[in-house]
This record gives C-alpha cells, structure tokens and sequence, in this order.
C-alpha cells in the first residue's frame, strides 16, 4: 500500500512537472515567436477591416516593423490589403479642422525629392501635371464642368520624415563614392511616399463636390504664378516599406465613379451618363487609354481596364498570372465593403483599388535584396511562377490612365505583357546601377540632381529609359 502511495504521489509530481514545462514552453514560444497579425484571418472565408480602425478620427498607424504581421516567413494575401486600407484612413485621419494628418505631417517635394516651400493660405502646392510613363496630360470630362471646359488634373508627392533621412544619407554616400552605384542598400522600414492627384472643383458639378475631399491649393498658372484654388483629391498611391519588404507595398485609392469598368464579356467600356473622366457613350477599342502624339487617341474616354488590377480575359475569367485569383480579388472586394459600412465621413466616397508587391516568404532580408537586384528590371514578370503578387496590372485611373497596357488590342493582353508600378519602378537606376534604393524614382532623381542635371535632363532621362522599357516589352 506505502509502495502504491508512494508510486501515485511520484506519477503525479512527474505530470505536474510536465504540465509545468510544457506551459512554460509554451509561454516562452509566445513571447520569441513573431506575434500573429491580430486584424488579420488565418485563412478564413473573407479579408476584413477591424473594429479598433474606426472611428476615422483615431485610426491608428499600422504595425509595419518586428513584430508586425510581415514579421514572418509565411504571409498571407490579407495583411497586405488590410495594411493597404488601415494605412490610407490613418493618412486620411482628420484633424479637427478637417485636415488629413498626410497634409499636417509629411513632407510635400517635387519629383526629385527636393522639399517645395509652401504658399500662404494654401495646403499644397501643384505644379506638375506630368503622369507616368511618357508624361501624359489627363483632363476632366468638359460636359461636367461649370464653364463647358476641361480642367487639368494635377499631382502632388508626399514623404515621411523616416525616407527623408534615409534619402540624405544615401545620396551623400552616392555622390562620394563611399556608396557604390550598384549596391544592397535599402530604405528602412517605416519609409513612405505618396503621389496624389488634384483637379479644381470647377471641373466637378456642384452637387457632387461634397463627396470629394476639398482643400486650398496654389496651383501653378501658365503665366507662372500661383493662384490659390479650391481642389478636389482624386486619388492616392500609398508606398510603405514594411518588414521583410524593400521593394515597397504598392497601394492605390481613387474617388468612386470617374471612370467604367472595362466590361470582359462584351470587350466593351460604357457609361449611360458622363463621369469625370469618360463622356457617355460606349467604346470597344483601347484608344481612350492610349496616349499619342501628345494628346490620347480618344480624349475624353478614360476607364479601368481592370478591376482592382486583376487581370481577366475574353469572357470575363481571371487571366492565369503569379497572383492566385480569385482570393486576392474576393479579398479586396470583401475589405472594401467591410470599410464602406464602417466610414462615416467624406472618405467613404473613396474605394481601394489593390496593391502590389513581390513574395519574400521565407527570405533573409540579404536574400530579399539579391532578389530584388537578380529581378533588375523584370520585377514586373507575372507569369505562374513569377515572384510578383496582389494586383499584378495594378493601375490608378488618374495617375496611370495611359499606361494600363502597351498592347494595340485587348486581344493582344497576356500574362508575358501586364503592366503595372513595377514596369517602371525597379531596381535599375540610371546607367544601369542596381539597388533596391533605385525602386524609388523620387530618389533617383534626387542623386542625378546632386550630379548637376536640371529637372528637364532628368525628366528626358526618365522619358528615354521609358521607351527603352516600352520597346523591350513590344519585342
């Protein structure tokens, strides 16, 4: 009986002891692991938003560095678009006044990163009216506006103080030579751009522009001067370093309604009324998104070849490509509507429309940047296997109208020709370098400027580069 006793009293200690262990295990395992992304869903039937990003005016500055949900080595499709989505609203957080915080906070520079003094009265200043690619001009449907004129669409850059001081520093490196052109460099985590795009509010009709973010701007006059003007936001890209993510995150945003769906079924872009950017009516070719001899084939014309940047084919099907569909799709509609039901203010009026960025599961961040580099200029490559994902066509309707494509006919789209960010922002700077810093074009021109070029050297720089890059991809 003592013997019994004495054996039940010893297999009870040695499982307590047990219990004791494993939680202890457990507990350290908890506390060393990369904390699990809260506001995400592992792998369940929809991509949300959470209930701690509303109200707006609170909206809290996403998790991006370790322990962040990109602190892993295995992602999911989901964090990448509820980054997108918390990271707009906390940028478009207002103030008391109204003002978004990326007005109040950040830093607004022209397109080689130098900072533009601000005007009295005004919250921005616009100046450039260039879109990307070949330079582009984009104005509004004439039929809207008060006076029956098109008005141009402008755009404004915005940084953060974090890729601010990067910038310095490595351009400092780069013109001593204590940086090498070609080099493993990258910004750090917390770096941010935005590229916005602006139009008067005479170009919107009175009873709409209460669903437009409004806000004082000294736009540039062809005389030279600046007028202070009353400017409607139209879209947004928003461009963040994350953890385990050189390359950026690619985001894009845009206001509701400017532009049709480009309909894959009838191979047909049509609206029944005139929007801002498309006169009512129907068209079946590309010539509406196609920029030519200085002017688009067909003015007035502009819409969204692909929802979301999710490329699709004769008969509406999802095109075969590196991003697995239709969850990055569904995962965009669904936190879209999760967002739409949750805003209350004039934001709501604004939808996202995907995000870009290349797969690093898995990868040291020195294996992250060869990655990058080995890519050179094909981060763009979306054919199965490719490392490209999210909306591998990803484009803004006001910012990249004229560079949905490259192809003449819609027939002609594949997997071997989508275009995106990644088409022009890579890691080849100019002469050839390679550097994940050179994904940034802001950047690059900030170096060439402290090598002495004008704005128009650069500029016609950025535009040779882009046709070399247009003829590579018609070969």
């Amino acid at each position: 009986m003592k013997t019994t006793t004495k054996n039940l009293f010893i297999s009870f200690l040695s499982t307590f002891c047990l219990v004791l262990l494993l939680a202890s295990c457990k507990e350290k395992e908890a506390k060393t692991a990369p904390v699990a992304y809260e506001e995400a869903l592992a792998e369940t039937a929809s991509c949300d938003c959470k209930p701690f990003w509303f109200p707006h005016s609170q909206t809290p500055n996403p998790k991006e560095g370790k322990g962040s949900p990109f602190d892993t080595t295995s992602t999911t499709n989901c964090i990448f678009h509820q980054w997108s989505w918390l990271k707009f609203l906390y940028l478009t957080r207002p103030d008391t006044h109204g003002n978004p915080l990326f007005l109040n906070d950040l830093v607004q520079v022209d397109s080689k990163m130098e900072v533009i003094p601000q005007q009295t009265g005004a919250n921005l200043v616009l100046t450039d009216t260039a879109q990307a690619g070949a330079g582009a001009v984009l104005k509004t449907n004439p039929t809207l506006s008060s006076d029956g004129k098109p008005r141009t669409v402008f755009y404004g850059i915005f940084i953060d103080s974090t890729l601010q001081t990067a910038a310095n520093t490595f351009k400092a490196q780069l013109l001593d030579s204590t940086l090498p052109a070609s080099n493993s460099e990258a910004f750090p985590v917390g770096s941010l751009e935005i590229k916005s795009s602006w139009v008067s509010t005479d170009a919107i009709p009175s009873n709409e522009i209460g669903n437009y973010f409004v806000t004082q701007a000294a736009m540039l006059q062809q005389d030279g001067s600046f007028k202070n003007t009353s400017v409607a936001l139209l879209g947004m890209h928003v461009i963040g370093v994350v953890e385990n993510h050189p390359e950026f995150i690619w985001a894009t945003f845009e206001h509701q309604g400017m532009t049709p769906l480009f309909d894959w079924n009838a191979l047909t872009a049509s609206s029944t009324t005139d929007l801002l950017l498309f006169g009512k009516g129907s068209t079946t070719d590309l010539s509406g998104i196609t920029w030519s001899s200085g002017a688009p084939k067909t003015p007035n014309q502009a819409y969204t070849l692909f929802q979301f940047g999710v490329p699709r084919e004769k008969g509406n099907t999802f095109m075969s490509t590196s991003q697995s569909e239709p969850e990055n799709y569904n995962n965009i509609t669904n936190i879209n509507a999760c967002v739409a039901g949750n805003l209350t203010d004039v934001w709501n009026n604004y939808f996202y429309n995907g995000s870009l960025w290349i797969n690093m599961d898995g990868k040291t961040p020195e294996e992250q940047v060869a990655l990058l580099i080995s890519l050179g200029g094909n981060l763009v490559n979306s054919q199965p296997g490719d490392a490209t994902r999210g909306s591998v066509n990803a484009a803004n309707s006001t910012m990249e109208t004229f560079v949905q494509t490259f192809q003449s006919d819609v027939s002609s789209i594949n997997n071997s020709n989508l275009v995106s960010c990644f088409t022009c922002h890579n890691a080849v700077g100019h002469g050839g370098a390679t550097s994940p810093l050179y994904i940034s074009h802001i950047f690059s021109a900030y170096v060439e400027a402290g090598k002495g070029k004008t704005l128009d050297e650069i500029k016609t720089m950025k535009l040779e580069e882009f046709h070399t890059m247009l003829r590579a991809k018609s070969n």
